[in-house]
This record gives structure tokens, C-alpha cells and sequence, in this order.
């Protein structure tokens, strides 16, 4: 009798499953891999970069057609210019596997906070991806370039900010959750990455750009961009940038060239750098101190320089320490003096230490952000010298 009523039970079971209704095909799918909105008067343009699965996967794809296919539309709102865009893609866009999402610079300067509303609240959109900012040029521009090496240019720009910000830390990358939290703040302040075109954007949507040793056109990254109020007030240099990551704890590794006593320079590789920020608040006045400890090793030595004698590592660790303390300031003068924006959550450091003092100078902490008093200090050990100790190359020169 039990097994009669368990051949039924299994019997019934498969009309309790829902099976794959929801399945979609992949030959009916548009995939794709990076998403640019631009502002156009009152417009949003949104241009989407998609792959061809046909030309990716060939073994000897067409020399006329681009792996990537890029089409636009506008809207009065992002998921208006969306569905609009069925009217010219072939399939239906398939946004799962978004890697890079690029806001333009005009964009930018009015607001980012709505553009980032449908990619918050769609539960398609992974949140995986990185947002960057277009510099000196659209979303939509960028999106067009054909970039060498990478048949997709979206590969491209995504591994090139996460190799860039791995060995250069003048890049940051920042997805969806982080920047949704950041806009969500009373402040909205923010860095993004900035990217350019560097070369004739005419010649970069050709496909003879890739066919070349030197391609006329390509895509770089150019430093941080600077948001106030989820607003984009300016940008900071290569230095300025790397000051950045240093004070938020964000450099993976990076170089430095410092001079040489007699002349000539010498190069260090960074590496295993720690931030360590706390605020504080005395007689009301609230101050930071920031102490960054970093390890490195010798990479290239362009002088006559004995590294044998520990004054000589002394004073390379005291040169690199000075060259990073320079940064630093310049990054925090730039902040605080022009675009006087706390990116650096600083005032959430002192609200950490001092709950009380806080909320009592939390409604000024705007104007007390940029007469803010940071005490910085930075101290560099040499652990590594190369396979050699002195340079075989100059000392051969005397």
C-alpha cells in the first residue's frame, strides 16, 4: 500500500513544476557588455555596445564586420530610450552581463542620482559592473572606439581599470552597490574613474584603427573624476589621483621615482601599503591623522649610488616617504580648497570616534571640512634590492 501511494506522489509531482517558462534563447538575446548615457537638451541618450556571438567565437572572423555592434536611442527617461532602441536592434537587449557602464561628462555635471535609478531597481542588471565617466568627450563616443588587442572594447576598458588600479593606483573601481550607497548619503559625494579618447575619434570607429601598429586612436584612462552633490565638480591628476587611493587605503602596488644624491633617479616598486585614518575632536575642533606605512623594493637605479650602506637605504625610504607625503597634500588641497568635497569620508571617520562631538558639529561639517586640520605621516621600508645590490651598469661608467 505504501509504494502504491508513493508511485502517485511521484506521479503528481511533476505537475507542481514550473518548468522553463521564462527560458529565452541565447539566438534570441542581444548580450550586452557596456551601456553609456549621455544628456542631450532633455533627453537621455543611451547607447549600447553588444556583442556578436557569430564573429567573437569564428575561428576566422569576417575582416568587414566588428565583433561589437553599437546602437542609440533617446528618451525622456533611460527606460523610455531602452525600448525604443527595439525599434533598430535585432534582438532583444540582454543586460545580464553588463561590464562596464559609462556616464558622459554633460551627464555627469547635472546629476547622476536619476541615471542610476532603472539600474538600481531592475532585478535583471547584475551589479557586478564598474561605472566610469566619460572625460573631454560622450559615453557614446567612447562606446564606438575599436580597440586593438580585445575584440570587445568593454573587456578592454574593464581589465584595463582593474589592471591599472592593481599596479598604477591612479584609477578606482567602483560598481553599482558602492556608488548607490555613496549617492545615498547626505552629501552624495563620490569618485568615479575618468576615461578619454586619446587620438582622432574619426579614425577610432574604423576598423583600419586595429590595423595598424600604432592604432590613431584609443581608450585611456585619465584619473579620478570628483563628484559633490552626485554632481561632477572637476578631476584629479595622475599624482593627485594616486594621493587619493593612498589616503583611502586602495594602493595595491605603484611605482615611484626619487632622485639620486650625485644626480641621475632611482625607481622603487610599491607594494603591501596601509592607510590607517582616525579622527578626532578636541575643544570642539575636530582634526584627522593619517598614517600610511608602505614596503617596497628597488626596481631600476639610474645613479652611482652605493645600496650596500644603510644610510643609503635610510635615505631612499625618507626620499620615497617625502614623494608620497607630497601627493597626498596636493590631493588634500585640491579637495578641500577647490572642490571642497569630503570623497574621503572623513567626517564619517570622526562620527567612528566621537558619536557625542559629532552630532554637534555635523550640520557645519560643509564649512568645516575645508579648514579641516589632517595630520599625514608616512613611513617606507626598502625590503628588496633587485637580484643585485649595486647597479653593474654605472659602476662599469667609472
Amino acid at each position: 500500500m505504501k509504494k502504491k501511494i508513493l508511485f502517485l506522489l511521484f506521479l503528481c509531482l511533476p505537475l507542481f513544476l514550473s518548468g522553463c517558462w521564462s527560458k529565452r534563447e541565447l539566438n534570441e538575446l542581444a548580450i550586452t557588455v557596456a551601456i553609456g548615457i549621455d544628456k542631450v537638451d532633455d533627453q537621455y541618450e543611451v547607447s549600447v555596445q553588444i556583442v556578436d556571438p557569430g564573429e567573437v567565437s569564428a575561428r576566422n572572423p569576417s575582416a568587414n564586420r566588428t565583433s561589437v555592434n553599437v546602437y542609440h536611442a533617446k528618451g525622456k527617461s533611460i527606460f523610455e530610450a531602452i525600448r525604443r532602441m527595439t525599434t533598430v536592434t535585432p534582438r532583444k537587449l540582454y543586460f545580464a552581463h553588463i561590464q562596464i557602464l559609462i556616464l558622459g561628462e554633460d551627464l555627469a555635471k547635472e546629476g547622476i542620482s536619476d541615471a542610476l535609478e532603472l539600474f538600481v531597481r531592475d532585478h535583471e542588471i547584475r551589479n557586478d559592473f564598474y561605472i566610469i565617466v566619460s572625460e573631454e568627450t560622450t559615453a557614446k563616443e567612447i562606446l564606438e572606439i575599436i580597440t586593438p588587442l580585445e575584440k570587445i572594447p568593454a573587456n578592454k576598458m574593464f581589465n584595463s581599470l582593474d589592471v591599472s588600479e592593481s599596479t598604477w593606483a591612479t584609477t578606482s573601481t567602483v560598481q553599482l552597490d558602492e556608488l548607490a550607497n555613496q549617492l545615498s548619503k547626505k552629501e552624495k559625494n563620490t569618485i568615479l574613474s575618468a576615461i578619454t579618447i586619446k587620438g582622432d575619434p574619426k579614425q577610432g570607429i574604423e576598423q583600419s584603427n586595429v590595423q595598424k601598429i600604432d592604432a590613431p586612436a584609443k581608450l585611456q584612462y585619465s584619473g579620478l573624476a570628483v563628484f559633490k552633490q552626485d554632481k561632477l565638480v572637476g578631476s584629479l591628476s595622475e599624482d593627485e589621483s594616486k594621493g587619493y587611493n593612498f589616503l583611502k587605503n586602495k594602493v595595491k602596488s605603484t611605482v615611484e621615482i626619487i632622485s639620486c644624491p650625485n644626480g641621475g633617479q632611482l625607481t622603487t616598486e610599491l607594494f603591501s601599503a596601509k592607510t590607517k585614518v582616525k579622527g578626532k575632536i578636541k575643544n570642539g575642533s575636530p582634526s584627522i591623522d593619517v598614517s600610511v606605512t608602505v614596503n617596497q623594493n628597488v626596481g631600476v637605479v639610474e645613479c652611482n649610488i652605493d645600496l650596500t650602506k644603510k644610510e643609503t637605504i635610510d635615505l631612499i625610504n625618507k626620499e620615497t616617504s617625502e614623494s608620497i607625503k607630497e601627493k597626498i597634500h596636493q590631493t588634500l588641497e585640491i579637495l578641500q580648497k577647490d572642490y571642497k568635497a569630503d570623497v574621503l569620508e572623513f567626517g564619517e571617520a570622526i562620527h567612528r570616534t566621537d558619536h557625542k562631538e559629532w552630532n554637534k558639529i555635523k550640520n557645519d561639517w560643509v564649512q568645516l571640512f575645508p579648514e579641516l586640520k589632517i595630520n599625514v605621516s608616512v613611513d617606507v621600508k626598502t625590503r628588496g634590492l633587485g637580484t643585485m645590490q649595486n647597479s653593474i651598469i654605472h659602476n662599469s661608467k667609472e
